[in-house]
């Protein structure tokens, strides 16, 4: 569609004066209408006319002016459309010539976009409420990383605070208790909620707790500093299956361990830039000057005890990632929950005078919730959800909906993997991220409605056209691109796929992509129900089946994108 939109553009900037990139296209509400629409208010004042009269003036001046395009003026928009043939021809030619990287540009080049997402504490299972965070994470990365910017995915895992001293102190007394050779993060889970009660209950254990946080904080090396390094890394190995099942990858694992050595000289960064000030003992930074919201909640540097926070933490990783990375934007994948402590920092930077403040820019995100809007929960502790079960509990599910849609099913155990997985992506992204999720099982593995089983199945049957293609022997005819006359709108669609791909950038919303894909899916199979591929006149066939492959292209690069496989067979 851009080769189209340039055309337009430049006979519009011709005619009106203004520059061809201050330009903007509509969808028009009806496609009846046609395949772009001009809204002829933003030029009004420009050209001192009521809307109408520009748009009437300027559809009789650009009828000599374009090639194949028709302006039509209808109240305040010019209407375009594109002839069918030229249309298809140059947008499956597109799609072709680009193939996997459809969608994908150059606009990031020399760019680095940092991406803090997923973030799970060590000596736990990751459980549901990290859910959202990795995907909407790994999903903006691959997006990033499509467009040309050099994407760095850092897990900021929580390795550090007083609760490892606890679970030292479990080790040391209850290792034997549990399993730690099969399953040990599940053992150093029970470690660590056995240590918190010892801790309220018992002096001498809460204690020893105590001591063995602080020989850990001296950084001495010796059995305590030994065992939390045995911990970190058995926790990693934990996460690390979980990932690959779900196709998450970082660029950096950098735990809050990792920034210990910079808490002082970011503290002493603030002081210097004379925005911190002693209150009842504790180092803090007003922020009402800056944000009369934080006037009753300046942000805390270092307690009256000498210790620091997570504040002093991700303000020391702020420093550090820019020193390093000199980025474009650093975004922070982290729940609605913060808002107030990202506030809090970017007002501290702000009080600093740092020039790439605006750069910061936290992610949030709404809740994950069950079935009535509660919270998901465990089926046997109360607690949250551990992630794994909840994807093991999903695949099977899968499982038996694919078996029971096709018995004979080849492969079924790694397409249920796919088709699982792909389920519990699509309908976290498949609405504005700030939103809540509502979790359903049997709602997100239905074939019908916004699922991502629904776009997995179309991509699946677009193949199975190509098959049966391939095994008759059709399709080897020059295309007739004649044979689009009631493809508009899905020749439309598959051109504006890579506007998709940058606005979902800009918003940093893979929402953006999953809508889109929806869209598409119902344009493609409202095409295909009246529009046979096979068995018809040579060229008409060859062009119908160019515009199958170009469809299943541009759902595979989407799916890729946010996640989810793209089966050829379901």
């Amino acid at each position: 569609m851009q080769t189209f939109q340039l055309q337009i553009r430049e006979a519009l900037a011709r005619h009106t004066g203004l520059a061809a990139d201050e330009l903007k296209f509509e969808l028009p509400r009806d496609s009846a209408l046609g395949d772009l629409a001009f809204p002829c208010f933003a030029v009004a004042k420009a050209l001192k006319k009521a809307p109408p009269a520009i748009a009437a003036e300027l559809a009789q001046k650009l009828s000599s002016d374009l090639t194949g395009i028709t302006a039509v003026a209808t109240g305040p928009y010019l209407n375009f459309r594109i002839a069918r043939a030229e249309l298809a021809r140059v947008v499956v030619g597109e799609i072709e010539s680009a193939a996997a990287r459809y969608g994908g540009s150059s606009v990031g080049a020399n760019k680095t976009i940092v991406i803090d997402f997923s973030s799970p504490n060590i000596a736990k299972p990751m459980h549901v409420g990290h859910i959202r965070s990795t995907i909407i994470g790994q999903a903006l990365h691959r997006i990033f990383t499509s467009l040309g910017y050099k994407a760095v995915g850092i897990n900021h895992i929580g390795d550090w605070g007083a609760q490892f001293g606890g679970l030292v102190v479990a080790m040391r007394r209850w290792k034997d208790t549990v399993d730690l050779e099969t399953e040990p993060v599940h053992g150093l889970l029970d470690l660590y909620q056995r240590s918190k009660a010892a801790i309220a209950e018992d002096p001498e254990f809460a204690r020893e707790a105590k001591e063995a946080y602080q020989e850990l904080e001296s950084g001495r090396e010796g059995p305590v500093r030994e065992l939390w390094r045995w911990i970190t890394e058995v926790s990693l190995r934990g996460f690390d299956k979980t990932y690959k099942r779900l196709g998450i990858h970082h660029d950096l694992v950098r735990g809050e361990a990792f920034y210990e050595d910079l808490l002082e000289p970011t503290v002493e960064r603030a002081t210097q830039a004379g925005v911190t000030e002693v209150s009842e003992g504790a180092l803090v930074v007003q922020l009402g000057a800056i944000d009369k919201g934080l006037t009753e909640t300046p942000c805390l540097l270092r307690q009256s005890n000498g210790t620091t926070l997570y504040a002093t933490r991700d303000l020391a990783a702020m420093f550090q990632r820019y020193e390093e990375f000199h980025f474009e934007r650093c975004l922070y994948v982290v729940g609605a929950e913060q808002k107030l402590h990202f506030r809090q920092l970017k007002a501290v930077l702000k009080r600093m005078g740092v020039e790439w403040e605006p750069r910061i820019e936290h992610i949030y995100f709404g809740l994950l919730l069950g079935p009535g809007r509660v919270k998901l929960a465990s089926r046997n502790k109360g607690e949250v959800l551990i992630l794994d079960e909840l994807i093991d509990d999903v695949v099977n599910e899968a499982r038996r909906v694919v078996l029971e849609k096709n018995p004979a099913q080849r492969d079924a155990d790694t397409i249920a993997e796919q088709v699982g997985i792909g389920a519990i992506i699509f309908n976290d992204l498949k609405r504005e991220r700030i939103r809540d999720v509502v979790f359903d099982k049997s709602e997100i593995l239905s074939f019908e409605g916004e699922t991502g089983p629904y776009v997995q199945y179309t991509h699946a049957r677009l193949a199975s056209i190509l098959r049966k293609a391939s095994e008759a022997g059709e399709g080897g005819a020059a295309p007739d691109w004649t044979a689009f006359e009631e493809a508009g709108p899905l020749l439309v669609a598959l051109g504006r796929f890579p506007e998709v791909v940058q606005s979902a950038a800009v918003h940093a919303e893979p929402s953006e992509i999953a809508t889109y894909l929806l869209s598409l899916g119902r344009d493609i199979n409202a095409w295909y129900v009246q529009n046979r591929v096979l068995g018809q006149a040579p060229g008409v066939t060859a062009a119908r089946l160019a515009l199958v492959r170009a469809s299943k292209t541009v759902i595979a690069n989407g799916l890729r994108l946010l996640g989810p496989a793209a089966p050829d067979e379901m």
